[in-house]
């Protein structure tokens, strides 16, 4: 699921050209009607829920003072309301199947350190971390299973556009990795997986970080601000 169509049209035909079955179905999960559209389609076409992964994003750096009320709306609403829209309608199916499920949530290691640069994505992400451990109570007697996963500085066009925006920036970041890279798309992915998958049944209201020990360092991403 994703705003635009294109790039959802790709990632299913990925899908589906590596043996799997997709459905691509345009949502904008600051709306909960098209949240619940979301979750019927899935349904219909699957039969059931049994994961839900959010990691629906916005972000972009600058200084607390120069953020406006609607740059602040515009992140904690994708990430903090879209992530508990999607958790409530992917959780009250899975309650009425009875068989339980498993959702994990994206999150950044300043929801815990602070993030000078991010005051919204920062605090939106510790809202998400709040709500993991609320729901995997609240859920556990369902079968329902909710963690998160904090991914470090990760390769990916998205995230290097707002984030690390040139290669001098980019190396900075790295940098500030004690392992000195970057995160592969895949090393999340894996870990994101097995925390859905059978195997991980005891763990829940937990968080996986997976940056390299980037959090440790605490390296925020304010050096291209500095010089202004």
């Amino acid at each position: 699921a994703g705003r635009r169509a294109e790039p959802l049209a790709e990632t299913a035909a990925m899908i589906e050209g590596a043996g799997g079955t997709a459905l691509a179905e345009p949502t904008d999960v600051r709306d909960p009607e098209q949240v619940d559209a979301l979750m019927h389609a899935a349904v219909d076409t699957f039969g059931r829920i049994d994961c839900l992964v959010n990691n629906a994003a916005g972000n972009f750096v600058v200084k607390a003072e120069d953020l406006s009320p609607n740059g602040w709306r515009a992140v904690t609403s994708i990430v903090l309301d879209g992530s508990f829209l999607c958790a409530r309608a992917a959780g009250r199916r899975m309650i009425e199947s009875g068989e339980g499920g498993a959702i994990v949530s994206v999150i950044a290691s300043y929801a815990w350190t602070g993030g000078p640069g991010t005051v919204h994505s920062a605090a939106a992400k510790a809202g998400i971390m709040a709500m993991t451990k609320t729901l995997a109570v609240e859920w556990a007697q369902h079968g329902i299973r909710v963690n998160t996963i904090c991914p470090g500085p990760t390769a990916t066009e998205g995230a290097g556009a707002a984030l690390w925006p040139t290669p001098e920036d980019e190396g900075r970041v790295a940098s500030s990795v004690p392992v000195g890279r970057l995160a592969r798309v895949e090393e999340i992915a894996w870990w994101t997986t097995a925390l859905c998958a059978p195997q991980a049944a005891y763990i829940t209201g937990a968080n996986l970080t997976i940056d390299g020990g980037h959090w440790l360092e605490q390296e925020g991403y304010m050096g291209a601000l500095k010089q202004e």
